[in-house]
């Protein structure tokens, strides 16, 4: 039988457990479909259940850990009254209103539960490499985040992934901190624009490995160094590093919602004054409608203004 439920909550990273904390306080008595503890992309606590210190959250001087931080949301939010379902949505209905959500755990063709709002808050996942140790060392040398980590790879020798503006950038940043930043690149010449390029190359702390991508990671508890292979001559070449940052682009975690809901050409949903969509009742915060600041930070307040959102929405629906 279905659960008839003010607000669902599809996602339980900063942005979805923001919006579990402020509409639980706000007695709107919130579902939050968190995900599961074995999936990779739908995971509870989203992407930083893989960072371990983060030290740039405010209020915690001497940083804290991922999983810490969003244990200590998700325990502020249940305090609150919001209430946990430990699955995956598996499909949606946007429409017509009330909102149907199915769970990939439910019995019967009838849905989890009719919403008369919905908050997006699935997040987006790094690409990475596809390579062996990959997941081990995420976290520990291996990272997609320079704005997250780099402070940590102060005067060490690091490596970039990738070719983009986004790839050139997080190498500019991480050259604040590194001795020397090295971008490996898949082809003999980069995709970013030409004043990203101009910079890139006018930096004394960068230099450039055409036509290359990083085969193997080395190191037990920790990076200490990376295979290049060449993708001409297919010779390998060892490069002593102690940090690697993948950064060939992000995915966002929408394929539930493709059909339902407008999205940009990539997947990212499009949301207007703050945080709706072109569904009246259905919005979305987080990374899955921001591909450009993708921090902790900025997704916990984009939770915060779907939850406002929701709440003045359910009113005048009401009126």
């Amino acid at each position: 039988m279905s659960e008839k439920v003010k607000v669902v909550i599809i996602g339980s990273g900063p942005a979805g457990l923001t919006a579990a904390i402020y509409t639980a306080r706000a007695d709107l008595n919130p579902i939050v479909i968190e995900g599961e503890p074995s999936s990779t992309t739908d995971q509870p606590g989203g992407q930083l259940m893989l960072t371990s210190d983060i030290e740039n959250y405010p209020g915690f001087v001497d940083g804290i850990m991922g999983p810490e931080l969003m244990s200590n949301f998700r325990s502020q939010a249940q305090r609150f009254g919001a209430k946990f379902d430990t699955t995956k949505a598996s499909r949606v209905d946007f429409s017509e209103q009330p909102f149907r959500v199915w769970t990939n755990n439910q019995t019967g063709d009838d849905p989890a539960y009719i919403a008369d709002s919905v908050i997006i808050s699935t997040g987006a996942r790094s690409l990475l490499l596809n390579i062996d140790r990959e997941t081990e060392l995420i976290g520990h040398g291996l990272s997609t985040c320079a704005t997250c980590d780099g402070f940590f790879f102060r005067d060490q020798d690091i490596a970039v992934v990738g070719g983009g503006d986004s790839a050139l950038e997080e190498a500019g940043f991480l050259t604040k901190f590194a001795k020397s930043v090295t971008v490996i690149h898949r082809r003999n010449e980069l995709r970013a624009s030409k004043i990203m390029q101009d910079r890139a190359f006018a930096n004394p702390k960068l230099s450039f490995i055409w036509d290359s991508t990083v085969t193997e990671l080395h190191g037990e508890k920790s990076l200490e160094g990376v295979t290049v292979t060449n993708r001409v001559t297919g010779d390998n070449t060892e490069l002593p590093v102690t940090g690697l940052f993948v950064a060939i682009g992000h995915s966002p975690n929408t394929d539930l919602f493709k059909g339902q809901i407008d999205m940009d050409e990539v997947g990212y949903i499009i949301t207007n004054s703050g945080t709706t969509t072109n569904v009246p009742g259905v919005f979305a915060c987080g990374d899955v409608q921001d591909h450009i600041y993708r921090q902790a930070i900025t997704a916990a307040g984009s939770g915060c203004m779907a939850a406002i959102d929701v709440e003045k929405w359910l009113k005048q629906s009401e009126s």
